[in-house]
C-alpha cells in the first residue's frame, strides 16, 4: 500500500478556523519540539490570517514569531497559505511587493508556499511561484474547490496542468468550506492525476460532516498528503483529527510515518489551551456544531460567523435565513466565484446589503465594484449584464493582469516609514497592514523606551 503524509494544521488553519488566529505563541511554543518529532510532512504555521492576527490582536511581530518555529523545529518542513497577488491582505499588491514578500517568508523559515488566487486566476499566482521557485522553497499550486455550472472536472484538471507548466511541484485541491463529497474528492483526484505526475495535497474542513470520507476516497483515488488537525482542535469549521485518520490509514493498510504515540503528547498539550478559550468565550461552541446548510449555500465556516456578527450588530439576525439564500444568487450573478478569501467577504457582505436595503443592488459595495471592474482576475463564469452595465456603464473591464497596472510600491512605503523601520519586514507588514503594523511600532517602541527607563534606573 502507498505512502500517505499528514499536514498538521494546528498552527495555521485549525485555530483559524475555531478561535479566529487568537493563539499566541506564548501558547503553542512548548508543544513546537513535539511537533517536530512526530513525523509530519509539514506544519503549516504561517500565511493566512496569521500575520494579520499576530499585528492586530496579539501584539506580536508575525515575522518573529515565524523565526521561532523556526528555531524550535529544524526536521520539519514550514508551510504558509499565501493568497497570490493579495499576499495575505484583501488587495492585489504589485510585483516588487510580492516578490521581496515571498523571498523574507523564506529567509525567515518557509519552507513550503501554498499558492493560490480566490478566482482561480493563475495570472495571480504566476509572480508568487516563480519568486518561490526562485528562492529554493516549494510551490505548491492550488486549486480553489467549488460547484457551479462552469467549474467541471475537465477545467479543474486543465487547472493542474497549467500549475505544473508554471513550475509548481505539487498540487493543492483547497476544499474551503468542507463542501467536496467523497465521490466529488475521488473523482477530482483520479482526474488531476491521470493529467499530472505531481504530488496531490487535500485540504478540506469537517464543517459539513463529510471530512472524514472526502480524505478518505480521496486517498483512494491516490492523494498523497492530506491536512489534519490535532484532534483538540479539529471539527466543526477545522479540519478533521489527526489521530483518527492515521488510525483509520494504517488499520487499512497505508503506510503513514507518525508517531502516534508523539501525537497523544501533542493533544494532550493543547487540551488545556482549548479549555481557556472555551472558558474566555473564544471559542464558541456554535462552531463545532455540523453544518450542513453549507451544502447548499457553500458558505465557509468564517464566513458565516461574519454574517452572524454582521447581522447581530445591526439587530436584524431574524434575516439570516434571507441572506443565506441570497448569496448564491449574487454568486451566481457574479460569475460563480469561489467563496474563499477575499470573495466569500464580498459576496456575503452583498448579498446582506441586498437583503436589508430591500432591492438588489441598490447599493453595491467597492469591493464588488473592483471585482465586476476585473481587478481581482478573471471571473470564471459570465457577470450579469444587467449588473455589470449598473457598475461600469459603458466602460471595458480590465482584462488584463491587473498588477500590471501597478507601480512598485516597496521604496514609497519604506520613504513613508523612515526610522520607524528597523528591517525590510517591517516596511511589508505596514505594506500588508498599515494602522495595525504603525500600532505595533508604538507599542515596540514604547516597550523599549520603557525597558531602557528601568536599566536606567536600576544602574542609577
Amino acid at each position: 500500500m502507498p505512502t500517505v503524509q499528514i499536514t498538521e494544521t494546528v498552527l495555521r488553519d485549525a485555530n483559524q478556523s475555531l478561535i479566529a488566529t487568537r493563539l499566541p505563541y506564548a501558547d503553542f511554543s512548548a508543544a513546537l519540539e513535539k511537533l517536530d518529532a512526530a513525523g509530519y510532512y509539514s506544519l503549516e504555521c504561517w500565511g493566512g490570517a496569521t500575520f494579520d492576527s499576530c499585528l492586530r490582536y496579539l501584539g506580536e511581530d508575525p515575522w518573529e514569531r515565524l523565526r521561532r518555529i523556526r528555531k524550535a523545529c529544524p526536521n520539519t518542513k514550514l508551510q504558509m497559505l499565501l493568497r497570490g497577488q493579495n499576499l495575505l491582505g484583501y488587495k492585489h499588491y504589485p510585483d516588487d511587493v510580492v516578490r521581496l514578500f515571498v523571498k523574507k517568508s523564506i529567509e525567515n523559515g518557509i519552507d513550503i508556499i501554498r499558492i493560490f488566487d480566490a478566482l482561480n486566476d493563475l495570472r495571480n499566482i504566476e509572480t508568487a511561484v516563480d519568486e518561490t521557485l526562485k528562492n529554493g522553497a516549494h510551490a505548491s499550486g492550488t486549486i480553489c474547490f467549488t460547484t457551479s455550472p462552469v467549474h467541471t472536472l475537465d477545467a479543474f484538471a486543465a487547472l493542474a496542468k497549467d500549475l505544473k507548466s508554471m513550475g509548481c511541484q505539487s498540487i493543492c485541491i483547497k476544499d474551503m468550506a468542507g463542501i467536496m463529497g467523497p465521490q466529488e474528492a475521488y473523482d477530482l483526484v483520479a482526474a488531476i492525476k491521470s493529467k499530472v505526475d505531481l504530488p496531490l495535497v487535500v485540504h478540506t474542513h469537517a464543517t459539513t460532516g463529510l471530512g472524514f470520507m472526502t480524505l478518505l476516497k480521496s486517498v483512494e483515488a491516490g492523494a498523497d498528503v492530506i491536512d489534519t488537525a490535532i484532534s483538540c482542535f479539529s471539527g466543526g469549521t477545522s479540519q478533521v483529527a489527526t489521530e483518527t485518520m492515521v488510525y483509520a490509514l494504517k488499520q487499512l493498510g497505508y503506510t503513514v510515518d507518525i508517531d502516534e504515540k508523539k501525537l497523544k503528547k501533542i493533544n494532550d498539550f493543547f487540551k488545556p489551551v482549548v479549555a481557556k478559550f472555551l472558558a474566555d468565550g473564544t471559542l464558541n461552541p456554535t462552531v463545532m456544531q455540523t453544518k450542513t446548510d453549507a451544502l447548499v449555500y457553500q458558505i465557509p465556516g468564517g464566513m458565516l460567523s461574519n454574517l452572524v456578527a454582521q447581522l447581530t450588530a445591526q439587530k436584524k439576525l431574524d434575516k439570516l435565513d434571507e441572506v443565506l439564500a441570497e448569496t448564491p444568487k449574487v454568486r451566481a450573478d457574479l460569475g460563480y466565484p469561489p467563496l474563499v478569501t477575499p470573495m466569500s467577504q464580498m459576496v456575503g457582505v452583498q448579498a446582506a446589503t441586498n437583503v436589508l436595503v430591500g432591492e438588489r443592488y441598490k447599493n453595491v459595495s467597492k469591493e464588488i465594484q473592483s471585482y465586476i471592474r476585473g481587478e481581482y482576475g478573471k471571473a470564471p463564469g459570465p457577470i450579469d449584464p444587467e449588473l455589470q452595465k449598473k457598475v461600469l456603464g459603458d466602460t471595458q473591464p480590465v482584462t488584463c493582469r491587473y498588477a500590471d497596472l501597478l507601480e512598485p510600491g516597496f521604496e514609497a512605503a519604506k520613504k513613508e516609514l523612515g526610522s520607524r523601520a528597523e528591517s525590510e519586514e517591517d516596511v511589508l507588514s505596514y505594506i500588508a497592514f498599515p494602522q495595525q503594523a504603525e500600532a505595533y511600532f508604538d507599542a515596540r517602541d514604547a516597550k523599549k523606551k520603557n525597558t531602557f527607563t528601568y536599566s536606567i534606573e536600576k544602574v542609577g
